[in-house]
């Protein structure tokens, strides 16, 4: 079982990244799909969660209202469409459901 994130990438402050997440398919009816991303020498923080079987989604405080989740069943994927990244955004971003982690993909945002 493999949850295999893609498309980071480093930016320029302000612009946009679209992250990927493959996905077996019966975790989209079995598990809500979590975001979660790292920072050096930081702990790992939740950003963002879509639920299984439906199209909600709940997000931390920080990125509210710049980053969206979404999902393509059909593909197997899920996406983090991130919009006016800012430095503190960068990290290592994984998606997680249930105890299952993919490897991560690097953000860095810069100046």
């Amino acid at each position: 079982v493999q949850l295999v994130e893609s498309g980071g990438d480093q930016v320029q402050t302000g612009t946009s990244l679209k992250l990927s997440c493959l996905a077996p398919k019966f975790f989209f009816s079995e598990y809500d799909i979590r975001w979660y991303r790292q920072a050096p020498g930081k702990e790992r923080e939740w950003v963002g969660t879509i639920r299984r079987l439906s199209d909600n989604t709940y997000y931390a405080d920080s990125v509210k209202d710049r980053f969206i989740i979404s999902k393509d069943v059909d593909k197997n994927m899920v996406y983090l469409q991130m919009y006016n990244l800012q430095r503190a955004d960068a990290g290592v971003y994984y998606c997680t459901a249930y105890s299952y982690w993919g490897r991560g993909t690097q953000v860095t945002v810069s100046d």
